[in-house]
C-alpha cells in the first residue's frame, strides 16, 4: 500500500463484515454491521505539541485495533478500502 498519513493519523484496514449470524442465518449486504476492528497498515510520524515537541504514536503497523463505528474517513487506495483516522479515535489495541 502506497500511503503515508500525516501527523497523528493512522490508516486502518477494517476486518471483513460478518456474513452469518451465530445462529447460521446468512445476512444480506444491507443488514451487515460496520466492523469496529481492523489492522493498522500505516502510521504518521506523530503529533507536534505547541512547544514543538513530537509525541510518538502508541500504535504501530500490524496492530489489531478497536475503533468507533463511525470513526475516520473511508478511502480506496490501490483497490483496497481503508479508513484514515486520528489516533484519538482508536479505543484499544486488541
Amino acid at each position: 500500500m502506497n500511503i503515508k498519513p500525516l501527523g497523528d493519523r493512522v490508516v486502518i484496514k477494517p476486518a471483513p463484515a460478518e456474513e452469518r449470524t451465530k445462529g447460521g442465518i446468512i445476512l444480506p449486504d444491507t443488514a451487515k454491521e460496520k466492523p469496529v476492528i481492523g489492522e493498522v497498515v500505516a502510521v504518521g510520524p506523530g503529533k507536534i505539541t505547541d512547544e514543538g515537541k513530537k509525541i510518538a504514536l502508541e500504535v504501530k503497523v500490524g496492530d489489531k485495533v478497536l475503533y468507533g463505528k463511525y470513526s475516520g474517513t473511508e478511502v480506496t487506495v490501490d483497490g483496497d478500502e481503508v479508513l484514515i483516522m486520528r489516533e484519538a479515535d482508536i479505543f484499544a489495541i486488541v
